[in-house]
């Protein structure tokens, strides 16, 4: 996939850290994308035997404002009301861990890219933040953030990089797997992919 080849661009990933009920959604991408920024730029957190904590701190941010549950839905699309509640439980878990896990490294790639918030728009309870990552070789790419209002906060949905939808990928990734194969197919290898990424 295109935006594979953009480490920087994974901190679309991270939207982690505190959600303020009164936090515009660009203040809150802003906000919590700098916590990210701060944690992979640590030098104490870079020394190899922090490589856990590290880890720990950014699955805790990415994990904090992303609606992983409404991610997994979209990504599912049609496929989604035929599955079982203890399916959906499950198709949850294994995408959330895919998505914390897979981009960690990415992340870490970080190499003081310069994150440019262009403009918010938002809509009732959907607002979308759109943005730029300057590369050191003054390279741009555009980096827009879906969020929607949950609880009073803003939860992010997906990320669309250079005009590729995260959600938007899987679905068509998850829909060609489960129409070929069977959904029993998608879930044997997202486990793999779970049990490949949790490995040393």
């Amino acid at each position: 996939m295109k935006w594979f080849a953009f480490p920087i661009l994974f901190i679309a990933l991270a939207l982690g850290g505190p959600a303020f009920a009164l936090a515009s959604p660009t203040e809150t991408v802003k906000k919590t994308v700098d916590e990210v920024v701060r944690i992979v730029s640590d030098k104490e957190m870079k020394k190899p035997q922090n490589e856990q904590k590290r880890r720990q701190e950014l699955k805790k941010a990415i994990g904090a404002i992303f609606d992983y549950a409404e991610m997994a839905q979209r990504s599912m699309a049609r496929h989604w009301r035929d599955r079982s509640a203890a399916e959906k439980k499950e198709f949850v878990s294994l995408f959330e861990t895919l998505l914390e896990n897979s981009y960690a490294g990415k992340i870490e790639s970080y190499n003081q890219e310069k994150i440019i918030y262009l403009n918010e728009r938002i809509d009732g309870e959907y607002a979308e933040v759109k943005s730029k990552v300057v590369t050191v070789k003054r390279d741009e790419y555009s980096l827009d953030y879906r969020l929607m209002k949950k609880g009073g906060k803003w939860l992010a949905y997906d990320v669309v990089i250079e005009g590729v939808s995260l959600v938007s990928n899987y679905r068509g990734q998850f829909n060609r797997l489960i129409v070929n194969e069977g959904y029993p197919a998608l879930l044997k290898k997202l486990r793999s992919k779970s049990e490949e990424i949790k490995a040393p």
